[in-house]
């Protein structure tokens, strides 16, 4: 008779596409929200935590198929046949919201929200399937002065989280202007909306493929270097002229810019409108004293998503960074976002105005660490020793007197029989100190004090005859445990 097959074990590993975020990870991603929060809170914003799942229908973006919903969201089928999928983004979840508790809520409405998105995506190097976004949105007002109070709030948000002015900048366009040179050019309606496709596409690599590499597509196509052709949008020279020249439009200062856009859209109204919104946005920001130092109107920012309907930013850390292949590069952007006043009408039927900004958190993060602004490792907490079973409970008033003064600690609680083996143990937890207290130690009223940061750097250079003496270990009567703990850490 055969032996039954032992189930197999199952394998200890994250599934692709996902990551596990340990203590530094987290408390840096949680110190650096926090201090976005406060200038988004400072700003007028008011906080909100929406629903991770959705259904597909409010998602609006994908439609379940035969089986499962369409490619890119995580989604499965209730009994009753109804699909739900995991949000996606920010922003569709709040166009549901608005719609639902419109009433109840102020028009304008200002709102911010943080936590992570999922996106059924092929995982690749940086990609993951899950991920952190922070989003702030206004709600039900036309007015350029909720866009310009974007731009503006980014750009203090990311001042305050370490990111010095002149290493970033933020970008404005308007999708008008770019819709009125697409009809200049003899792009417009529903029979050119591939060709609008390819070029918008074409617009988007610019930093990539450069001037030559976006004219290419704007014709025949483009063959790569590894020989891969694709094909372009074959337009006459004229309206690839337009386009280019829509590109090249940046000059040395916005209303310089805006001066060679009206030239550009002469004879569209929807891009003599954009012009319009971009020159109001200009004027509101340098009023408040945001100049180009931090806020530039820049044609070449399309932004990628379909639904924005006018003014478009981007945010763009200009610092030097190596990539994976040693190469010296500009970081890039860090947050994007723009207006989309068709959103919350799938809901109402009524047109909605609003306009908002996502920061990628993990990016920013990256960017953070990348030029030294955090990344120090953090000390953990300090560390009881435990020299006598039988006397937790003295070990616990000590750590209950740290922890009231607000100081991190533990109490050793693995097997107390190897003293060795919890020093190693703080050692791994990164812990400042260590405090023993043993028998002789509770006769006499003291305890020892082991400063590890100390002992560390003297067991760097230090001479045996240096070692022995070892001034990172010392004794205080037990009462002085605190003070001489807070002196040892500083606070």
């Amino acid at each position: 008779m055969a032996k039954p097959k032992k189930t197999p074990r199952p394998k200890a590993q994250t599934p692709k596409g996902f990551t596990d975020y340990f203590g530094g990870d987290v408390t840096e991603r949680s110190a650096m929200l926090a201090k976005i929060a406060e200038v988004y809170h400072r700003y007028g914003f008011d906080a909100l935590e929406s629903s991770a799942v959705e259904t597909v229908e409010a998602l609006g973006k994908f439609l379940p198929d035969v089986d499962r919903p369409n490619e890119g969201v995580f989604a499965w089928q209730e009994e009753d046949g109804d699909w739900l999928a995991l949000r996606y983004d920010m922003t569709a979840p709040l166009a549901r919201v608005y719609a639902q508790h419109r009433n109840d809520l102020p028009s304008p409405y200002r709102r911010y929200t943080m936590g992570p998105v999922w996106r059924n995506e092929k995982p690749g190097p940086g990609r993951f399937r899950q991920f952190y976004q922070c989003d702030a949105d206004t709600v039900g007002t036309a007015s350029m002065a909720a866009d310009a109070e974007i731009c503006a709030m980014l750009a203090d948000t990311l001042e305050a989280v370490g990111i010095a002015r002149g290493d970033y900048v933020i970008r404005v366009n308007n999708r008008k202007v770019l819709n009125g040179v697409m009809e200049v050019a003899g792009l417009s309606g529903d029979d050119k909306a591939v060709e609008r496709g390819v070029v918008l596409r074409a617009i988007d690599k610019l930093d990539r493929l450069g001037p030559n590499g976006v004219r290419a597509l704007l014709g025949e196509g483009r063959k790569d270097d590894s020989g891969d052709f694709t094909k372009g949008a074959g337009l006459a020279d004229a309206a690839a002229d337009v386009v280019m020249g829509f590109m090249d439009a940046k000059r040395e200062t916005g209303a310089a810019t805006v001066v060679r856009l009206r030239e550009l859209v002469a004879g569209s109204d929807i891009g003599a409108a954009g012009v319009a919104e971009l020159e109001n946005i200009a004027t509101l920001l340098d009023a408040a004293g945001y100049g180009p130092d931090r806020i530039v109107i820049d044609p070449s920012i399309v932004r990628g998503l379909g639904y924005y309907t006018g003014p478009v930013y981007e945010a763009e850390l200009t610092f030097d960074v190596q990539n994976e292949k040693g190469q010296t590069v500009q970081f890039g952007s860090v947050a994007g976002g723009g207006r989309y006043d068709d959103l919350v009408k799938r809901f109402t039927g009524q047109e909605v105005p609003a306009t908002g900004i996502s920061i990628g958190v993990d990016r920013l993060l990256t960017a953070l660490r990348a030029t030294g602004r955090i990344g120090t490792e953090a000390h953990g907490p300090v560390v009881i020793t435990v020299m006598d079973r039988d006397r937790m409970a003295d070990y616990q008033a000590m750590v209950a007197e740290l922890r009231g003064a607000g100081i991190r600690a533990e109490v050793y609680l693995g097997n107390p029989k190897n003293f060795g083996n919890q020093l190693k143990y703080a050692d791994k937890r990164n812990s400042p100190i260590a405090i023993i207290e043993g028998g002789d130690e509770k006769e006499r009223g003291v305890v020892q004090i082991k400063d590890l940061i100390l002992g560390a750097k003297i067991a760097e250079t230090a001479t045996h005859e240096e070692w022995v003496e070892n001034p990172s270990q010392f004794e205080v009567p037990r009462g002085q445990m605190l003070a001489k703990v807070r002196e040892i850490l500083g606070v």
